[in-house]
């Protein structure tokens, strides 16, 4: 039995946090989020990492919320996938109820999980591709980009360097003249799909060994 796990750089360090020394695991790896950009070139991505996976995936744990473009991603693909059916990992740290909540909580809030905020302010300049443009300073282009937004809301998700990162997460509020506020975030939706993907996985290898050929199935975490 092996599990693949395919997910956004953004929460690498919370999915790691779950999965950690998991023997299932023969496939890790994370993909660049600045793809969030560009919904329709992250599912080609997506689209195309799952179809080349490496001999010995049984399961695909999809570390993406729905991210505009990927809802109804496992129906798409032959490889058994789950996946965070949230509509992005905000919402999948924080709850769907708690995410909406905190949009209407004092102007446009910035969210700043633990694991976006390990490289602060060079995260942000990558993130947004201002590392090559000459003649002005990076948050030059942050304060405009920014102008619109009152605060930034920094999720602790519990991640061993939490402490740095949110230090990390006062200074970018701090150049980008933002208010900077602090919540506790779950990793809960995060370890059920985990769960999942391992139970489907572990369901599919009994089958298996049972018939004696490969079972076919899809599914996906229900929120």
């Amino acid at each position: 039995m092996g599990v693949a796990i395919l997910g956004c750089d953004a929460i690498r360090n919370e999915i790691e946090i779950v999965t950690a020394g998991d023997q299932d695991v023969v496939y890790r790896e994370y993909l660049e989020f600045g793809l969030h950009l560009e919904p329709t070139n992250l599912k080609k991505v997506i689209l195309e990492k799952l179809n080349s996976l490496p001999d010995g995936v049984d399961v695909v744990f999809l570390g993406y919320g729905h991210c505009q473009a990927l809802q109804g991603l496992p129906e798409q693909v032959e490889v058994p996938v789950v996946m965070l059916e949230y509509e992005d990992c905000i919402a999948a740290i924080l709850t769907s109820e708690r995410y909406h909540s905190e949009k209407k909580n004092g102007g446009v809030t910035w969210f700043y999980p633990a694991g976006w905020a390990v490289n602060g302010m060079e995260g942000m300049v990558r993130l947004f591709h201002l590392d090559s443009v000459e003649g002005y300073a990076p948050d030059y282009f942050l304060r405009i980009m920014f102008d619109g937004f009152s605060r930034c809301l920094f999720i602790d998700t519990g991640i061993d360097c939490a402490d740095m990162c949110e230090k990390n997460s006062k200074e970018v509020a701090n150049i980008l003249g933002l208010r900077h506020e602090r919540t506790v975030g779950s990793l809960d939706a995060v370890r059920a799909a985990w769960e999942q993907a391992k139970e489907l996985a572990h369901a599919l290898e009994a089958e298996k060994d049972h018939n004696g050929h490969p079972a076919a199935s899809n599914a996906s975490n229900g929120a």
